[in-house]
């Protein structure tokens, strides 16, 4: 019999008070990086929105290297799997309240302890998008939209009237699917029974994901546009996917501070 290969991992619903809400994210600490097309297969497997790996950084820059991988392919930047992955080495980490990680396309990132265990603080670019007109996107998206904008990072943000038209949208996954590129609706958050200042859904079909429960990296593009809006530093935000999850946004120079909480629902080993 072939000797296996044992990899600790850790499912954590990011952005989420109580399991089966936020989004579902596998945090996989590696002594050192396997092969490219390695991790692809074991992201696939693991069939979430993103599974984080993460390796001891040697730089001096970080605690650790982070990379992110979807079911198709790995991306530039994920927020909620950062977030998982802070709560995973804090949690493990009682003595320490930071943790910081260098990516290869987002910089450096950094997750903190706010109040208890299970609550934190982290930090990501922001991304300010500028109009554009996206006539093909608008009709993807469908509904009555009020005005598109676009991130050159791959990130189309696609404004409504209200929460309620945000909530009913059912876009056209095979229209959205081309490349990378996350496709955000939003709103205001008036009326919304989420108590929230913003509303948001996102999506991103050309990365294997048909609708993402909780996204942080959508939030890197809503806090500019919605601080410039709303004419504040800071807002409550919530995502109305069918798991859902409320986000605090804050605004802080040239990045977004973003606040949520994290629950891990499994712990054990994959085996290759």
């Amino acid at each position: 019999m072939t000797a296996l290969r044992s990899f600790p991992i850790t499912r954590v619903d990011a952005f989420a008070d109580r399991p089966f809400t936020g989004n579902p994210a596998a945090v996989m600490p590696l002594d050192e990086w396997l092969g490219d097309d390695l991790l692809q297969a074991m992201a696939a497997e693991n069939n979430l929105a993103e599974t984080a790996f993460l390796v001891p950084d040697d730089s001096g820059e970080a605690d650790y290297e982070l990379r992110w991988f979807t079911p198709t392919l790995e991306v530039a930047l994920c927020g909620h799997a950062t977030l998982a992955s802070g709560h995973v080495l804090l949690s493990a980490a009682q003595w320490r309240n930071e943790m910081r990680f260098r990516t290869r396309k987002a910089g450096i990132l950094q997750v903190t302890r706010s109040g208890d265990d299970d609550a934190y603080l982290m930090r990501l670019p922001a991304y300010r998008a500028t109009a554009r007109p996206l006539p093909d996107i608008a009709r993807a998206m469908g509904g009555d939209v009020v005005e598109t904008l676009w991130h050159d990072s791959g990130y189309a943000l696609i404004v409504y009237h209200s929460a309620e038209e945000v909530r009913a949208l059912t876009p056209d996954p095979a229209a959205l699917s081309e490349g990378d590129i996350l496709y955000i609706a939003t709103a205001p958050g008036t009326g919304d029974p989420s108590g929230a200042d913003v509303v948001s859904r996102a999506f991103a079909p050309g990365a294997g994901i048909p609708e993402d429960p909780v996204t942080g990296s959508a939030h890197s593009v809503l806090a500019p546009y919605w601080t410039t809006r709303l004419g504040r530093d800071h807002f409550a935000a919530y995502q109305a996917s069918a798991r859902g999850g409320h986000v605090g946004c804050r605004l802080v120079d040239d990045r977004v501070e973003l606040s949520g909480r994290c629950v891990t629902t499994l712990a054990g080993e994959f085996l290759l």
